[in-house]
């Protein structure tokens, strides 16, 4: 397996146990809709969040968030669409961003961006 697909699979599994920490109920990992595969999808209270994880080990081509263009958000509201219709979900959605920087030290800076398809 390539690098970037480690690195994507790790920041992943981090991003899933920091919002665990964080009250969250992990729905879902890595579902794959019709349009795009949605990383997470996890639960806290009565919001469902579709969440894009993002990780990069540097920022010399921008932040991880960076990533997350207006096709891919288009594409994941898109596969959300589907699945709020297809569990029959009746409360509120979000779509939120994890970002994680892997720095030379080995230090992460994880950013929990919060309805950030809206912004």
């Amino acid at each position: 397996m390539a690098a970037h697909n480690d690195t994507g699979h790790w920041g992943e599994a981090t991003a899933a146990t920091f919002l665990i920490q964080n009250g969250f109920e992990i729905i879902e990992k890595n579902f794959r809709g019709r349009y795009a595969e949605i990383d997470l999808i996890v639960k806290k209270d009565k919001m469902l969040i579709f969440v894009e994880v993002k990780t990069r080990s540097g920022i010399a081509y921008g932040m991880p968030e960076e990533f997350v263009n207006v096709t891919k958000a288009r594409a994941i509201m898109k596969a959300a669409e589907n699945y709020i219709f297809d569990k029959d979900w009746h409360f509120d959605v979000r779509f939120d961003i994890i970002s994680i920087l892997i720095f030379t030290n080995g230090k992460i800076d994880i950013r929990h961006i919060e309805d950030a398809f809206s912004k």
